[in-house]
């Protein structure tokens, strides 16, 4: 009899002192839900910027773009499409340019490119320049990038000239 009393004195002191475990969903819910709220904030508050939300077979990104100029041809874009461009990234709250092509002009895979990127460039076509504001799912998520200075969950704001495609 004291066996099993201590049996269950042991087992609910097990129990109560279990915590919620840690939830990487919630968690990302949670942030994701902070970013769509900080972009439709700051829509609201600027309302020249006329964006236009983009949906990805049907479901709702967060991601929002802005064509400043279509470009020009048909562009056929894929995973291995190579897209040189010349571009400018900004923190969206604070307009603090974290990265640049300085006119180098970068070529990158699309599939090797942030989501935003890989979404948002088959909106426009060779010559064409857009501007995406990317929630940090889409972007570069929960991880810091120390060697362009961007904390991580940050909200970011591109200008995107596509100068070439090529496949």
């Amino acid at each position: 009899m004291k066996r099993v009393l201590y049996i269950l004195l042991m087992l609910v002191a097990g129990l109560t002192a279990c915590k919620k475990g840690y939830d990487a969903a919630d968690e990302a819910m949670a942030q994701a839900e902070a970013d769509d709220k900080i972009v439709q904030d700051y829509l609201a508050a600027n309302p020249d910027v006329k964006a236009v939300r983009l949906d990805s077979a049907n479901v709702q990104t967060g991601i929002y773009y802005v064509v400043v100029a279509p470009g020009s041809g048909n562009s056929l874009f894929t995973s291995s499409t190579s897209v040189t461009v010349d571009y400018v990234g900004r923190k969206l709250l604070t307009g603090e340019v974290f990265s640049q092509s300085n006119n180098f002009h970068p070529s990158f895979r699309l599939g090797e490119v942030i989501r935003a990127w890989k979404l948002a460039l088959p909106k426009i076509n060779k010559g064409g320049r857009i501007r995406i504001i990317a929630p940090s799912r889409y972007a570069y998520g929960a991880y810091d990038q120390p060697s362009i200075g961007l904390p991580a969950n940050s909200i970011v704001d591109f200008d995107i000239q596509l100068l070439d495609v090529t496949n």
